[in-house]
């Protein structure tokens, strides 16, 4: 089964889909460009029993919240970054 759910990073809110029981070992999943974790959306449930799986849609794609170009700076070295900054 995959949850849909959202947090905030460093003030961007990012939506997520995940699967699989916390206690397994986990397994990150970073779309490509230009589409989303709906991509996994197959892919998910049929690793879920062995891995705990998350699927974040990056800054500006999906349902990820698209912060102004002022105060985020979209590259492809920036984008997987703000995924594994500290939460506030």
């Amino acid at each position: 089964m995959i949850t849909y759910r959202r947090t905030e990073v460093e003030g961007v809110k990012i939506f997520y889909r995940e699967g699989g029981p916390s206690t397994a070992p986990h397994l990150l999943l970073l779309h490509g460009f230009p589409t989303s974790s709906h991509m996994f959306r197959n892919l998910i449930p049929a690793l879920a029993d062995r891995y705990h799986v998350v699927a974040p849609d990056l800054p500006g794609f999906g349902f990820s919240e698209a912060p102004d170009r002022q105060r985020f700076r979209y590259s492809f070295e920036n984008l997987p970054r703000s995924l594994t900054a500290s939460r506030k």
